[in-house]
């Protein structure tokens, strides 16, 4: 589960982690009122507006007119997701910037074209940066472990380091049986080419961000950048918080963190009904149980010349009412253009899952293909029930034939 920028900061916060003041907004009358009384009037002469969506590249990214498609300009400049504003009448400005963006569409290199409406802001205090860094902390599958990575190329994407410079990224694995050291920050430090009061600094700062990684179950937490301060403070300068869905019932204060606006609506709508549903980009929507057979039944759909328009996993518990509640959302995807259902009877069994089909197909209404392929415990008589339900299925015989089935329907 991914949360804002402001959410995240109010989390660190709370574990000692440095952070600059910052209130959210959700007006741009809000966000004048806010940047004069918060900021302004208390000495500050640098703010920061940001956009809040889940998606990286806000600096970069270019705010365009939700309906027109035109770029947003302020003083003669694109209005981006991230602003630093200084000089005159600077509440004006972050008004007049707010303006701009909320409700509008913020395109990033991870948004594509499409973009993610803006409905969340937030005002930042400026900071005297003399350095910036990069650090994140995430699962290594590969070894099992927690691990931190950290590089002196702070602000850059860690994709360009890793394939540009992979030498400047700085590696520590936590063994769970002890926990993360201290001979172990201060070689991240050292490595980061910090010294003195920096050096002190960071070593409390990289303890604290561990702490609150493991306290609230984190799946990756990204700082970038990290911000070594003219007076030498250790700052998170931004912050990206991911949660490991699998243990938010430890942390339902966590999950009243989600933003459902920002999220793939069919997602959600999918996530009421148990079933492991994400949106792709493709034409044929597909209905699995099985996750790894899912994944090879898209990769079947994608040689067979369709394009996969999901990834569904109906689960071992394929009855009439998730199977009903699956077509309605995969159907509900106006990009489908036909639909495979690939089920491997082993704990479920074929003909009632193909009674679950037919049941599911007398609530919802289906104008497109629908191909059937019912493998496993009991899938001839499966076969015979679609065949005898009066309605119409490509019913594939195996991979190979429903793979002929879905190039007749492209092809």
């Amino acid at each position: 589960m991914n949360i804002h920028e402001y959410q995240a900061k109010q989390l660190l916060r709370k574990y000692g982690v440095p952070v600059l003041k910052s209130v959210p907004v959700f007006t741009a009358e809000e966000a004048g009122k806010v940047a004069y009384e918060e900021f302004v009037k208390n000495g500050s002469s640098v703010v920061v507006l940001k956009s809040q969506v889940h998606a990286g590249g806000r600096g970069k990214g270019i705010v365009r007119d939700v309906i027109t498609n035109e770029e947003k300009i302020y003083d003669g400049k694109p209005v981006r997701g991230v602003n630093v504003i200084f000089g005159g009448d600077i509440a004006k400005k972050v008004y007049d910037l707010a303006d701009a963006t909320f409700n509008n569409k913020l395109v990033t290199i991870q948004t594509g074209e499409s973009g993610s409406i803006v409905r969340r802001m937030m005002v930042e205090d400026g900071a005297s940066i003399e350095k910036e860094f990069y650090l994140s902390m995430l699962m290594d599958r590969q070894t099992g472990r927690n691990m931190i990575m950290a590089s002196t190329e702070g602000g850059v994407e860690i994709e360009e380091v890793a394939e540009h410079t992979p030498d400047l990224i700085l590696k520590e694995w936590i063994d769970p049986n002890i926990g993360f050291q201290g001979y172990q920050a201060r070689r991240l430090g050292i490595g980061l080419g910090l010294s003195g009061e920096a050096f002190k600094n960071f070593v409390k700062f990289i303890g604290n961000l561990v702490t609150a990684y493991l306290d609230m179950d984190c799946s990756m937490l990204e700082i970038n950048p990290l911000v070594l301060t003219k007076d030498n403070q250790i700052i998170a300068l931004d912050a990206k918080v991911d949660f490991d869905d699998n243990a938010l019932f430890r942390h339902p204060d966590l999950l009243e963190l989600k933003d459902i606006d920002e999220e793939e609506p069919l997602e959600v709508e999918a996530s009421k009904y148990q079933l492991n549903y994400i949106k792709l980009d493709g034409n044929v929507g597909c209905m699995v149980n099985g996750a790894g057979l899912a994944m090879a039944t898209m990769d079947m759909i994608k040689q067979a010349g369709g394009s996969p328009a999901n990834f569904l996993d109906v689960g071992g518990g394929a009855n009439v009412e998730r199977i009903a509640n699956a077509f309605r959302i995969m159907l509900s995807d106006v990009n489908v253009k036909a639909v495979f259902i690939n089920i491997f009877g082993g704990i479920v069994r074929c003909d009632k899952v193909a009674d679950g089909i037919v049941q599911a197909l007398k609530t919802v209404k289906v104008d497109i293909p629908v191909i059937v392929r019912l493998d496993g415990t009991r899938a001839e008589e499966g076969a015979e029930t679609l065949k005898n339900s009066g309605m119409t299925f490509l019913v594939a015989r195996n991979f190979n034939d429903a793979a002929a089935q879905i190039s007749t329907v492209f092809n």
